[in-house]
């Protein structure tokens, strides 16, 4: 592994142990993340982003044994969805677990996506825990498509920015899929 690559994997894990906010490469936009199991730092995510903590924010996990951590009962079919998906899928779950009460939508419901990009895997995997990943954006403004296009107050309002170029140039937001214990599909996001 490059060395610039794991001092920026040790940077950002040293932020995210601190309660911390980090700016990072995801597997679809630059995004803004935090310990996905620390009330305080997600509160954080939601007061940059000027956002209410009503609107749930997006977790990623490293692997499929994450996942099912963090979640009561993962149906059979996320699997098939997670492994066949062609670009990043997030899928909603029903009754996430161990996850900041603060990230969990009022229907007890959590978007998780399992990291497909090289930079958040070796992250998540060395931090250990689910992260937060929610766009570089103020809440209503529109997601940006380059590192360029981040504004000023997302950049002042982090304590970390990640110093690498994104592994893939994707720039378009997940596609987001709600799979109900009941069986039950629901594309939310193409």
């Amino acid at each position: 592994m490059p060395t610039a690559f794991s001092q920026e994997i040790n940077n950002c894990v040293e932020v995210l142990k601190n309660g911390g906010l980090i700016l990072y490469p995801t597997d679809t936009v630059w995004g803004i993340g935090c310990d996905a199991t620390n009330k305080e730092a997600v509160k954080k995510v939601y007061d940059l982003k000027n956002r209410e903590d009503s609107k749930a924010l997006i977790c990623l996990v490293g692997n499929d044994g994450m996942l099912e951590k963090h979640v009561e009962n993962v149906p059979d079919l996320a699997y098939d969805l997670i492994d066949l998906s062609t670009k990043p899928t997030t899928i909603i779950y029903d009754h996430p677990k161990g996850i900041a009460k603060n990230l969990v939508a009022s229907d007890n419901t959590l978007a998780i996506r399992v990291a497909s990009d090289k930079f958040c895997q070796y992250l998540i995997n060395k931090f250990r825990k689910p992260i937060v990943s929610t766009s570089a954006n103020i809440s209503g403004q529109p997601t940006p498509k380059s590192f360029d296009e981040i504004s000023s107050a997302i950049l002042k309002g982090v304590d970390y920015v990640v110093n690498l170029q994104p592994e893939h140039q994707n720039s378009v937001p997940s596609s987001i899929i709600k799979l109900s214990n009941d069986g039950t599909v629901k594309v939310i996001r193409e």
